[in-house]
């Protein structure tokens, strides 16, 4: 297989790795299936996961219906089990509550996708993370201790993590892809928003000890302009499949014209690994023919408050859980609809 050489990443998962990284793309033809089962063998599916291993698939599930280029497609999420039957029947769905501020129920989510008639069609088992139990990660960052429950399903009893993102811009973070992804296993949204300025800080820790195994990015829809919840569908028509998280979404940026050291987190993600070069990564086809349309981050004035909160720990709390919190939400929305109206 050809190798490809732009430019030198980092990647923290390079030393448990006993070959290249290896990256699948490909454009998507009438469905997922076929090209998700190329993907999973491009990978070594095969050498990473034994049959009765338990399989957990995360999707990017952060409205309370589906949107284009918002989403994981649920067609994505019911393709990918059928191809992972060929490995193991043993395979898990999850993702937690949404909404931060204005949360929403992940069971509602469920019903409103079809992910649980789809679900109980494959025998496979669908999960709302928030209602699971927990236990705490340890970790200290700029002199402070940080202590972070997440689902002991996820750390305890799963033996391969697939995470199933959408290319998206976001107005805080820059992009949302694989490695964010992981964000919405924290099962409280509430905590979610406390921790936010130490967002790249705890997403490495997250995705270290859930041991991420594989990306599979749902690149049929992406979305531009604004993210993660508004913004412009763009359709891309194309799948990738990953060995490693940060490759996927280092791979993933340069598709959607974006220079992945320029986003802050995958920056310090990438700082706390070996280097690597791109030309170490096997390619299933040559990436740069599927690079376009160019993504762009537009924020809008409204926007800045919520950017502020997220990298600031006295605005979050002002903004979050102060006195004050309600009444500075509801000036905000006499200038701008909320993101969704869940009822």
């Amino acid at each position: 297989m050809k190798r490809f050489v732009p430019e030198s990443l980092c990647c923290d998962e390079m030393k448990e790795m006993s070959g290249p990284i290896r990256v699948f793309i490909e454009r998507l033809d009438r469905s997922y299936l076929a090209r998700i089962q190329e993907g999973l063998s491009y990978i070594g599916m095969a050498s990473k996961v034994k049959p009765g291993d338990t399989v957990f698939i995360k999707p990017n599930l952060t409205y309370p219906y589906y949107k284009e280029g918002v989403m994981t497609s649920p067609g994505c999420v019911e393709q990918l089990i059928q191809a992972l039957k060929d490995y193991s029947l043993n395979i898990i769905v999850g993702e937690a509550d949404g909404g931060g501020y204005n949360r929403f129920s992940m069971d509602e989510v469920f019903e409103k996708t079809g992910l649980r008639v789809i679900a109980k069609r494959h025998n496979v088992k669908l999960v709302n993370l928030s209602k699971l139990s927990s236990r705490d990660i340890y970790f200290d960052y700029k002199g402070q201790h940080f202590v972070v429950p997440l689902p002991r399903l996820l750390l305890d009893e799963i033996d391969l993590f697939i995470t199933v993102p959408v290319p998206k811009v976001h107005g805080n973070t820059g992009v949302s892809m694989s490695i964010k992804n992981q964000w919405g296993c924290i099962q409280e949204p509430s905590l979610r928003l406390k921790l936010h300025p130490y967002f790249k800080k705890i997403i490495l820790e997250v995705n270290k000890a859930l041991k991420v195994g594989i990306s599979i990015i749902d690149g049929k829809f992406g979305l531009t302009r604004n993210g993660p919840l508004r913004g412009d569908a763009v359709e891309l028509n194309w799948i990738t499949v990953a060995d490693n998280i940060l490759a996927a979404d280092m791979v993933c940026c340069h598709l959607i014209g974006i220079d992945p050291l320029s986003i802050r987190y995958l920056h310090y993600y990438a700082e706390n690994g070996p280097p690597v070069h791109l030309d170490e990564i096997l390619f299933y086809r040559d990436y740069t023919r599927f690079v376009g349309p160019r993504f762009e981050l537009k924020r809008e004035w409204l926007d800045y408050p919520g950017y502020l909160a997220f990298y600031s720990s006295f605005f979050a709390h002002v903004a979050y859980h102060s006195s004050l919190s309600r009444a500075l939400h509801k000036g905000l929305y006499l200038f701008r609809e909320k993101f969704y109206d869940h009822g």
